[in-house]
């Protein structure tokens, strides 16, 4: 089933790196919508990444990855870069490369650690089981479908209708990017769910997925977890890399499917 890739701190690195590479494709793309309507600003600040998008609040886009022991320097800078946008500063901190040292002086900052956040990884092998139920159906989405993908991502993470079209746009515009690939799941001929990969470097990301509420329990996200990895094992990828909130029926079923725990994030945020 994959997973013997035995954790150390530079696989641990190539996880991270590996994270903050999906997010930097996702937000190039959409800074480049239309002059940058979005907001975008991706900026570095010695190991970290800044990103920002004014006009799609929330975590997701707007978070700091990277951070690492020797950054100390950096850490005015960066409250000054996302207050001046009125937007919540996060950091995404992973123990490969953080001490005490600097969670002492995040602290003193003003910082504390908010939530929790798993990656996990398994080594790709011809091995993987990839059979699904019968009744579950996988495909890439086709290109005109976009508006059925936002559809399904809104209601399926419980997000206000009207962000539906911003959705559609965003994910639409990796269509044509090879290392973008997005499927449809459907149960007996009916939509279901969503899945994104993206590979680069080798490795692939399950980069988002989610279910419709009616349809979960049955098997969707295991069968689009499993077609992604084939698909990334296709693209010869030795790796791939999911991420999920600690505990949840996500990391569950990308343990099913073989994936193991590669670190936990702590997230920290200002007082």
């Amino acid at each position: 089933m994959g997973g013997k890739v035995i954790l150390t701190k530079k696989l641990a690195q190539t996880l991270e790196i590996s994270e903050i590479e999906v997010l930097k494709s996702r937000l190039t793309a959409i800074q480049a919508i239309e002059g940058n309507l979005m907001g975008v600003e991706i900026k570095y600040f010695g190991n970290a990444t800044a990103f920002s998008v004014k006009n799609i609040p929330g975590p997701s886009f707007n978070t700091v990855k990277g951070l690492s022991d020797g950054d100390e320097k950096y850490i005015e800078p960066i409250i000054h870069f996302y207050k001046q946008k009125d937007i919540p500063v996060r950091l995404e901190l992973t123990p490969g490369h953080i001490s005490s040292d600097l969670l002492t002086y995040l602290s003193n900052a003003g910082f504390y650690q908010h939530d929790f956040h798993t990656t996990l990884y398994s080594e790709l092998s011809p091995q993987h089981e990839t059979s699904i139920h019968p009744k579950i159906k996988v495909r890439e989405l086709h290109k005109n479908e976009f508006d059925l993908f936002a559809e399904i991502y809104t209601k399926g993470f419980g997000m206000p209708a009207f962000l539906k079209n911003g959705v559609a746009q965003n994910n639409q515009i990796l269509n044509d990017n090879e290392n973008w690939t997005f499927y449809l799941a459907s149960i007996e001929d009916k939509p279901a769910g969503i899945g994104v990969l993206f590979t680069k470097n080798g490795i692939g990301t399950l980069a988002a997925a989610t279910t419709l509420p009616e349809f979960r329990n049955q098997g969707i996200q295991t069968a689009l977890i499993k077609l992604r990895m084939q698909t990334a094992l296709e693209q010869e990828c030795k790796l791939i890399i999911g991420q999920a909130t600690f505990g949840s029926v996500s990391q569950n079923n990308m343990e099913r499917a073989g994936m193991r725990i590669g670190y936990t994030k702590a997230i920290w945020t200002m007082k």
